[in-house]
């Protein structure tokens, strides 16, 4: 089967499961006493939850909130198309997976990171020495993640096909444990798994983001939430509170970082670093933030990756770009 067909064939698939699991959950969205529910998906070792919670965000709300743990970006977009998650926070790929899939999904905030938590790492003894070693080998990756399209960056800029690399269709779990049997040559990351392989691992960083991809991450919902006008005003509620736990966690790095290590059960170093190497900050929705997602979009394309050219216009709104503007830091402070 060909790799441009196999791709359309997941996606059909994938269309078909979560439509299924959205015909189960579409009443979803208050609970008995009719107060409104906001179903939010936080993934394994992003925190979010924490994150809030430690920046005294999730105080004095005046809806629910039902967290469900996801295990990287895509299966929260899947739970967003299928009506059982209102909102998740994912990088700058997920995003293009599901717009091709056709999943009803939308981007209504933004964010930018430092790229040298997303890395490409190897073992530290590793024949690998430069991305053209990358040829012929086995590279475990998650597949639609941010770090998808950094190894197809790597790739390209460096002379080599996607398909020259045998990729392994990992999540974060089980390509640490394929890296550390063996079983894998390297692995396209993010943090804290980046940070987690170096300092635990002794895995060495063979490249990271910089000058291959962007920092962009998004908040994304459903048209269905947005359509509803309780759970709308809950979303931007609940937006502009993880704008502002946001600021906080980038003003108080070991703050937040020891909370952090507490809450996951991360080593404290590890957590460390991770945090400097992922510093965020939040921006609106303009037109390069666009532009650099629809590059992504036509470079996955342009490879077969995904069955079809992606206008990813379509699927942002800058509704909120006004929660965004007041999370920006203020001189002085």
């Amino acid at each position: 089967m060909s790799g441009r067909r196999g791709a359309a064939l997941a996606l059909v698939a994938l269309g078909a499961l979560v439509a299924a699991l959205g015909g189960c959950s579409s009443g979803a969205g208050s609970d008995e006493n009719g107060q409104v529910v906001l179903r939010v998906g936080d993934q394994k070792g992003a925190s979010l939850q924490d994150m809030l919670a430690a920046a005294g965000q999730l105080d004095g709300l005046t809806y629910k909130v039902k967290w469900s743990l996801f295990t990287s970006g895509p299966p929260i977009l899947e739970g967003i198309n299928a009506g059982s998650v209102d909102f998740g926070v994912v990088g700058n790929t997920p995003p293009v997976f599901a717009a091709a899939s056709g999943a009803r999904i939308v981007l209504v905030g933004a964010t930018t990171s430092r790229l040298t938590g997303q890395a490409i790492v190897v073992p530290k003894d590793s024949p690998v020495r430069t991305p053209a070693d990358l040829k012929g080998k086995k590279v475990a990756v998650a597949k639609g993640s941010s770090a998808n399209y950094h190894l197809l960056s790597v790739l390209t800029k460096n002379g080599l096909k996607f398909g020259d690399v045998q990729p392994q269709y990992l999540q974060p779990a089980d390509a640490l444990t394929a890296l550390t049997g063996g079983r894998v040559d390297a692995w396209a990351t993010w943090e804290p798994y980046t940070a987690q392989a170096e300092l635990q691992n002794g895995a060495r960083i063979l490249a990271d983001g910089t000058g291959y991809t962007n920092g962009y991450g998004f908040q994304v919902t459903s048209k269905d939430t947005l359509k509803n006008k309780a759970r709308s005003a809950a979303l931007k509620d609940f937006l502009s509170r993880y704008q502002r736990a946001v600021r906080w966690s980038s003003s108080h790095p070991e703050q937040w970082a020891a909370i952090w290590a507490k809450q996951t059960r991360l080593a404290g170093p590890v957590a460390e670093r991770a945090v400097r190497r992922r510093l965020t900050t939040v921006i609106p929705i303009d037109d390069s933030v666009i532009a650099a997602e629809q590059q992504i979009a036509d470079s996955f394309a342009g490879v077969g990756l995904v069955p079809r050219k992606v206008a990813i216009a379509g699927f942002f709104d800058r509704r909120f770009n006004d929660l965004a503007v007041a999370a920006r830091p203020q001189q002085g402070k």
